[in-house]
């Protein structure tokens, strides 16, 4: 059982990133917005096209989650499926956004939600027993850094597919308000992990590095707005290996 919440943690992992390479190479938009498959997408993943893996990989995800609640039936299990058909229902949310016809909330609480999905089970591997929204509660560091993670998905959704947020020395458009706010959110993260350092101090320490990546990635999505390319899928591990060091708590 252990050996399938482990594959469902890299899973739910591997899909976060793999969103991050659909978002950071400009295929956000390949399939249009038809959603879940098209007829061809087994072929289209063999091929390469990391929109139509991601989709694929999900599906794996919530096969796995099945699996796991069949075979362990309790609130952790039924509380995953649950979790990750809410995330593919707002992954079809995004594309909406990214084509200009909904707003860029649904693109923010689909990346809360796909990190909901992981931290879900990598509670139910490393601290059993205990549920993910009481864990959330009585950790603080994980409020801010849950928050960024939102913000960041609203950055995404507020600037639209293709679209520069720009240089600015005062905010004037609104992707450059969400991008402000979003900026305040990962300094809060640093703050918040910076005092909470003897607890955390590896997440502390990529909090700081995280932080620098923002800025190089502010400047790749203004330079190739369509393509900011590796700097998306860098900031989205790092997001990934903060999170994880909250949880398991690593130490130097």
């Amino acid at each position: 059982m252990a050996g399938l919440v482990l594959s469902e943690v890299i899973f739910a992992a591997a899909l976060i990133m793999l969103g991050s390479i659909v978002e950071g190479f400009g295929f956000g938009l390949a399939l249009g917005t038809q959603w879940p498959y098209t007829r061809n997408i087994l072929l289209l993943t063999l091929r390469g096209d990391p929109e139509a893996a991601h989709r694929v990989l999900a599906t794996a995800v919530g096969l796995c989650a099945v699996a796991l609640a069949i075979l362990d039936p309790r609130y952790e299990t039924f509380l995953g499926v649950g979790l990750i058909v809410t995330t593919a229902l707002f992954g079809m949310g995004t594309l909406y956004v990214l084509a200009g016809k909904a707003p860029a909330f649904v693109h923010g609480t689909h990346g809360l939600l796909a990190y909901s999905v992981f931290l879900n089970y990598l509670l139910l591997l490393s601290h059993p027993g205990i549920g993910l929204f009481t864990y959330i509660e009585v950790t603080v560091a994980l409020h801010s850094i849950l928050f960024a993670i939102f913000m960041g998905g609203m950055v995404t959704g507020g600037r639209g597919f293709g679209i520069p947020i720009e240089p600015f020395l005062h905010p004037q458009k609104p992707s450059q308000w969400i991008f402000v706010v979003h900026g305040l959110a990962a300094l809060i993260v640093v703050g918040t992990l910076g005092w909470l350092s003897p607890l955390y101090p590896i997440a502390f320490a990529l909090a700081l590095l995280q932080a620098a990546v923002g800025f190089f990635l502010f400047y790749a999505v203004n330079l190739k707005p369509k393509t900011p390319g590796i700097m998306v899928v860098f900031h989205q591990i790092m997001a990934l290996l903060i999170t994880t060091a909250v949880v398991l708590q690593w130490r130097f």
